[in-house]
């Protein structure tokens, strides 16, 4: 363990219970930016489209149509032309 690890884990050991949540908060923020980002997102409250609704539906019936199984990634990138 480095010297800077090690002086970072006597830190940590030394705080009291009551910061602990604020510093795992602010280290996670750090190292999982876009977890982080994704958590506090506000909640997306729009009400969803006709065109959504009919993609939503067409993407669970073709679900089962293959048996749960999506479309593997060679072959989308194939439909997309970027094989």
């Amino acid at each position: 363990m480095t010297q800077v690890r090690h002086h970072a884990h006597d830190l940590i050991d030394r705080l009291p219970e009551t910061q602990l949540d604020a510093l795992v908060g602010f280290l996670e923020s750090i190292v999982e930016p876009e977890a982080t980002a994704l958590h506090s997102a506000p909640l997306d409250d729009e009400p969803e489209s006709d065109s959504e609704r009919l993609a939503v539906a067409e993407a669970r019936a073709s679900l089962r149509r293959n048996g749960g199984q999506g479309v593997p990634h060679s072959e989308a990138m194939r439909r997309l032309g970027l094989d």
